[in-house]
């Protein structure tokens, strides 16, 4: 009995032992999570009790030399749908969601696969109630649909741009749908419209989703990127930091309030060498002409000043993005206003008889002295090349190098160039950057063609070089092709005595606190300094430069000379004329050229003009264009002229295909007529290069039939039937409706520029 007694004692006292063992195991363990580990699970829960939202960055501003801003941020106020709040706030409202079935690649294998079919769920849930408001509008549902299967993470743009009688009504009412947002943001405004509209180019949406990124968002909001020239080169520096909002979850999930938030940071501002007064006088000059390219350059450092082409587009039609209608309209334009002529690469005619001029001096050619008679022509096997005087029956007699630059004798230009050697021009051309890049990262920019037994044997390998392609050659037709940007860099070289600079359009990238951006090697990423392409003066010696230079000063200012037009008062002009043939779009046409700069003792400018479609001849039609610029320009230093930049409307022509005999400005000073030069060659006809971008918009489709909204004055949308009460406000309203974010300095678009919704 006494043994029972003892082992029942134990029993319970082992059965304690195991009790306390137990408590003491689970106090460990509390304590380890609780206390060990607290801030671990602290950090889960909250993160599971949030969700964030990718709020885009806001891109830096782009200004001219001088501080102007050109392209800057403005508030948009846009509709979004968030398609997954859109479907869940359904099936709480109406049920199950309606499906449709699609066919998929799984693994590489096609499969049925179901899913809710968002057109409906936005057409009988979502599009009744917009229109009780008269806030419907059409849209594209094939689009809605392709982005709620593939970029859910990101919110669908209903309506973009919304002008302010629609924001006030979504404003006034609460709209009380699941999904639906009225978002702010801040996006692109160029700021003068079409002015240097093919060098600041226009931003997109990007071509692809970071999904990476996209992951570690609740919601996310991409930013726009560069799709073409300074918006496309400078993107890695216009664009910001992004920022995140972070929202409050309650017990049932639903989000009813904001955490907090961290603001996104702007880019850089990337200041041009552009100069916005010049450039709107070059834009203004140009639009004479309908189809055309112009470059200033200050020929002491290679800075671009300004550069034109028209006709013309405004980029803010690409923003937020650019209709289908008005994207099909541009591409079907004649007169192509999304080339950039001044980049792009035609024969230059007599303008090229600068490098020939050269090639004949350089090294032991020292063909200073050489004298060649001009009979009316010469020939070279069985063909003969005139020279444009035979036209008029007479010739030039024997003459030197200054003088044949003076008169633009091809019959002389024919013997020097072949007496120097297409090998000689075919250095000095690639010296002076003729056929090669010019490192400016413009959208389309050709290099053009410095011809020569190589380049013939490379692209036209059934033809064989000789002296009638170097004759060719020696007066800028055949196969030769520049752009104005090439030839003002040229002309530059010659205006400040032999320096051929890399031209320069972008001077300094600052931060907002005024600091140069650094690159990852902690130097400044765009240094101040110009790019030195080569010194003429290793090759040609300083005097025979001068002689050339003396030739140019006798196109303008003696008697007989080709460009007496560009002759102005008080300033002394230099520069060369030029015409010739080229083939585009299987048409042939003449192209215009003229070239010059001044002051011809201390030049500051150099201004290179091109005219397509001209049956006038260059010192006729583009001279009087080169000389308005030059004049406005040195008059705008002096005191004497004051132009104002302001918003500039696309330049377009009602017959870009109409050939242009001759141009004349009503407001112009007197400058003085003169005999013309050469009719271009037509022994040989080269196809222009022209400089197109390649970059893919962000086009807004039409609306298809089933995203068709039927106004309320028409037979009413049958409306689903709830199951139950939906709540009074939808968190997107209560967060963006009631406390919208305002984007950081957000500036009002131009008082021109009023767009609202279809």
């Amino acid at each position: 009995m006494r043994r029972r007694r003892i082992n029942s004692r134990l029993r319970i006292q082992f059965l304690a032992l195991l009790v306390l063992m137990g408590l003491g195991a689970l106090g460990l363990r509390l304590w380890w999570i609780q206390v060990a580990h607290g801030a671990e699970w602290t950090a889960q829960l909250r993160g599971s009790s949030q969700a964030t939202v990718r709020i885009p960055s806001v891109r830096g501003e782009i200004k001219d030399r001088t501080g102007l801003t050109l392209v800057q941020n403005r508030a948009s106020y846009e509709v979004d749908f968030y398609l997954p709040e859109m479907v869940k706030g359904y099936r709480e409202r109406f049920g199950s969601p309606p499906l449709t079935e699609y066919r998929a690649i799984i693994n590489g294998m096609p499969k049925d696969q179901k899913e809710p079919d968002i057109i409906q769920i936005v057409n009988h849930g979502i599009i009744p109630r917009l229109n009780d408001l008269d806030l419907a509008r059409d849209y594209n549902a094939s689009r809605l649909q392709r982005h709620y299967r593939n970029d859910t993470e990101v919110p669908f743009s209903y309506i973009k741009d919304i002008d302010f009688p629609t924001m006030a009504k979504f404003s006034e009412h609460d709209v009380g749908l699941p999904g639906v947002d009225i978002a702010i943001k801040p996006v692109r405004s160029y700021v003068y419209g079409a002015l240097a509209a093919h060098l600041l180019g226009y931003v997109g949406a990007p071509d692809e989703l970071n999904t990476e990124d996209a992951r570690k968002f609740t919601f996310y909001q991409g930013d726009v990127e560069g799709k073409s020239n300074v918006e496309k080169s400078m993107d890695e520096y216009l664009r910001g930091k992004p920022g995140v909002r972070y929202l409050r979850r309650n017990a049932k999930g639903t989000i009813d309030g904001v955490l907090r938030e961290v603001p996104p940071q702007q880019g850089a501002n990337v200041f041009l060498t552009l100069d916005g007064r010049i450039q709107a006088i070059a834009d203004e000059a140009l639009r004479a002409v309908s189809r055309a390219g112009a470059v200033v350059v200050d020929p002491n450092n290679g800075n671009i000043l300004a550069m034109a082409s028209v006709p013309s587009f405004d980029p803010n039609t690409f923003i937020p993005s650019i209709k289908a209608k008005d994207w099909k309209a541009l591409q079907k334009d004649e007169g192509d206003p999304l080339v950039n002529r001044a980049i792009s690469c035609l024969p230059p005619g007599s303008t090229f008889k600068l490098i020939t001029s050269l090639a004949g001096l350089r090294g032991t050619k020292n063909l200073a002295g050489a004298k060649f008679s001009c009979g009316g022509g010469v020939s070279y096997g069985d063909h003969f090349f005139s020279c444009w005087v035979a036209k008029k029956h007479y010739t030039h007699g024997t003459i030197g190098l200054a003088d044949a630059i003076k008169v633009s004798c091809d019959s002389f230009f024919y013997q020097y160039g072949n007496a120097a050697g297409i090998q000689s021009i075919d250095i000095v051309g690639k010296l002076l950057g003729i056929g090669e890049e010019s490192g400016l990262h413009l959208s389309g920019e050709q290099t053009g063609n410095m011809p020569g037994p190589e380049w013939m044997q490379i692209h036209h390998p059934q033809e064989r070089w000789s002296q009638a392609q170097t004759a060719n050659v020696s007066i800028g037709q055949g196969y030769t092709l520049v752009s104005p940007l090439q030839l003002a860099m040229a002309y530059a070289t010659i205006a400040n005595g032999g320096v051929c600079y890399y031209p320069r359009l972008v001077d300094r990238v600052l931060n907002q606190d005024g600091s140069p951006v650094l690159d990852e090697h902690g130097k400044v990423a765009v240094p101040q300094t110009p790019r030195v392409r080569t010194d003429l003066r290793q090759e040609i010696s300083p005097d025979k430069i001068d002689l050339v230079r003396k030739g140019l000063w006798k196109v303008v200012n003696e008697d007989g000379g080709t460009g007496g037009r560009a002759r102005l008062k008080d300033v002394v002009v230099a520069g060369k004329t030029g015409t010739a043939q080229a083939t585009e779009r299987g048409q042939e046409e003449n192209v215009a050229w003229f070239a010059c700069f001044a002051p011809f003792d201390h030049p500051k400018y150099v201004v290179a003009v091109m005219v397509q479609g001209a049956s006038g001849h260059g010192g006729e039609v583009a001279g009087p264009i080169a000389t308005r610029i030059l004049e406005r320009a040195l008059g705008q230093d002096e005191g004497k002229f004051d132009m104002q930049v302001a918003w500039l409307a696309p330049a377009h022509h009602a017959n870009p295909l109409q050939l242009i005999k001759s141009v004349a400005y009503h407001d112009a000073g007197g400058n003085l007529g003169s005999e013309d030069e050469e009719d271009a060659d037509q022994s040989q006809n080269a196809t222009a290069q022209m400089a197109s971008s390649d970059a893919s918009p962000d086009v807004e489709p039409e609306a298809d039939s089933q995203g068709k909204v039927r106004r309320r004055a028409a037979v009413p949308v049958a409306r689903a039937v709830p199951v139950a009460t939906p709540a009074p406000r939808n968190f997107f309203q209560r967060l963006f409706g009631a406390r919208p974010q305002p984007a950081p300095a957000p500036t009002p678009p131009p008082p021109t520029r009023r767009r609202g919704v279809r």
